[in-house]
This record gives C-alpha cells, structure tokens and sequence, in this order.
C-alpha cells in the first residue's frame, strides 16, 4: 500500500484525497493546510506544518500549493525519500523546475507533474487518431483556453506575481500549451503578444502567441481571463482533413460537452458542396482524467518506472516555451 500525504487541501487537493481514497493500492495517512478547517472532514493525521508532514511515515507527497513554493517543495520532499506528485505550474520559473530536476535525479524518486487534460478522453482518441496518420501530417493547431474572470477574480492569488510568477498564460495556458507540444511537438520559434486588456492585476489576463515547430507546423494560442464564459477549444488542421476539440468535462460541466469533431478533406469533384464536408461527432459524457492520472502515478511506484505523462521534461519543455513567449513580448521586462 502506498501512504500519501497531501499539502493543500483547497479544492484540487481535495480532488486528489477522493482519487487517493478510491485507488485500492493507495492509502491517505497526512494532510496539511494553512487553514485547518480544510482538514477537519479527513480522519487522518493533521499535520501543523509541511515540513511535518514530510516528516511522517509517507511513501509519497502530493502538492497542491501557491506556485511560489510548489519547486521547494517538492525538492523538500525528494530528498526525504519520498515520490512526488506536483500541481501544475510546475514552479514560476524554468530556472526553478531545473532545481527540481537535479533532486529528482540524485534521489531517483518518481515524480509526477499534474498536467490533467492529456488524461481526457477526447484528448487520447484525438491522440490516437493522429499517431495512426487517418489525416496525414498534420499542419497547424489552432488553441483558445478562456475564462469568464469572476467578481473577486483580482483578489485572486493567481494574480499576483510572487505567488503565481505570471497570469493568465501560466495558469491555464499552460494546460493548452501541453496539448499543443502533445500533438505537434516542440515549437521553436515564437511571437507573442502579452496584455492587461481589463484586470487591474500585477500579471497577464491576455495571451496571444503564434509558434512555429522544427518541422514547420504552426500554431496559435489564445489564453483569456477576458473571454466571459468559460471556453476550450483546440483546432487540428492535417493534410487530409482536420480533428476539432471543443468544449472540455469539468466539475461544473461550465466548458461545455466534451466533443471531438473531425471531417476528411473533401474538394469539388468529392462532393456538391464544397467546403462543407461531412463530420463524424463523438461526445464523451465521463470524466475519469483524475483517477486515470493517479493511476499512472501509482503504476510507476509500484512497477519501478516513469510515469507515462507529467514527466519533468515535460514541466521544462512547457515552462521554456512560456517563458519565451513572455520574452517576446516584452510584457514583464519594465
């Protein structure tokens, strides 16, 4: 049985107590929160501080903090001898996730970084479309990832930069960005755009971006805190035809119904009405991301291995690519 700990026990880390306490291979033992009201419904240890709970009698540590301490803490962690699970950001930092990179290679612990949209199940069909080449090559990927803001967005932690390290783009841009890199690879060069259009915050509520890979496939982003309702969208453009994801599960099904649309290419002498081609619909009505990520968590515990997704490759390459985006816009450098 693998003992977990939790730090932070806000609502992703109580999404993760409920993963934990379902999973038959994992057992919940600590929890620590700076508000104790958050622990009082776990019937397990409440720890009064992090480094106690790293203290405890744990196999594995899951993180779910302020950005500003999600790298020290993990390393913490680490060098106790305990696996790590780590929210999304990574940390606010590249510089930071490298920190993180030399602990975990001395102490050759698994660690797992939350990156919870390849886990869902339009996501992987999308996936497994592309790799088997229905479409060709794919040419461009079009993204908008766009929250509605909310009345007490400003005072929001997210927003200020010493917690957070940056907006809007590294709060939930990042999650597009890894789909991005999922399914087209590395991109290499960039242009960006990076704004206040609206909140009177200390980071980002815009991002635009236009990227392009090695192999020449572009792509563009468009991260929002201005959109005014909650949107995801991610269009894939191929040699053959094209994949389209809309809409994303979410607790409060507020992203809309989880849809993968594709179409074959179909010109003038396919059919009368070109341009116009005929789709084929999938909705996916469950969301199992969460309990399919834990899952890979414990699965590389106890198999001895990498975990499949949320590699800290993965946290560099994502958090390299932000920050340039932010280098070439210039936003941050006044």
């Amino acid at each position: 049985m693998i003992r977990c700990g939790i730090i932070g026990m806000g609502k992703i880390g109580r999404v993760r107590a409920r993963e934990i306490q379902a999973n038959p291979h994992t057992t919940l033992e600590a929890v620590y929160d700076i508000d104790p009201e958050l622990c009082k419904e776990y019937p397990v240890k409440h720890c009064k501080s992090v480094d106690e709970l790293i203290a405890c009698d744990l196999d594995a540590v899951i993180i779910c903090t302020f950005n500003n301490v999600n790298a020290p803490y993990t390393i913490q962690a680490l060098e106790s001898g305990k696996h790590v699970f780590c929210e999304k950001p990574p940390a606010r930092t590249s510089q930071e996730v490298e920190a993180v990179m030399v602990a975990e290679e001395k102490c050759g612990k698994v660690l797992k970084y939350g990156f919870n949209h390849r886990y869902h199940y339009s996501v992987m069909e999308a996936k497994r479309i592309l790799d088997n080449g229905t479409f060709g090559k794919l040419l461009w990927l079009r993204g908008v990832y766009g929250k509605a803001g909310g009345n007490k967005f400003s005072e929001n932690w997210r927003n200020q930069k010493e917690l957070s390290g940056g907006g809007i783009l590294l709060d939930q841009g990042i999650h597009m960005l890894d789909l991005m890199m999922h399914f087209a690879g590395d991109f290499e060069e960039v242009q960006a755009m990076v704004q206040k259009s609206y909140w009177n915050v200390e980071v980002e509520d815009n991002a635009f971006a236009m990227m392009k890979t090695g192999d020449g496939v572009a792509g563009t982003i468009h991260s929002s805190a201005t959109q005014w309702r909650h949107k995801f969208a991610l269009d894939m453009c191929f040699e053959e035809g094209y994949m389209n994801l809309e809409g994303i599960l979410s607790s409060t099904r507020s992203y809309g119904d989880e849809t993968l649309i594709m179409a074959k290419r179909q010109f003038e002498d396919d059919t009368f009405a070109m341009g116009k081609p005929r789709e084929e619909r999938i909705f996916f009505d469950t969301d199992d991301s969460w309990r399919l990520e834990m899952q890979d968590f414990v699965d590389a515990i106890r198999e001895e291995k990498q975990v499949e997704f949320g590699r800290s490759s993965d946290a560099l390459r994502v958090m390299k690519l932000i920050e340039k985006i932010y280098e070439k816009s210039g936003f941050y450098e006044n």
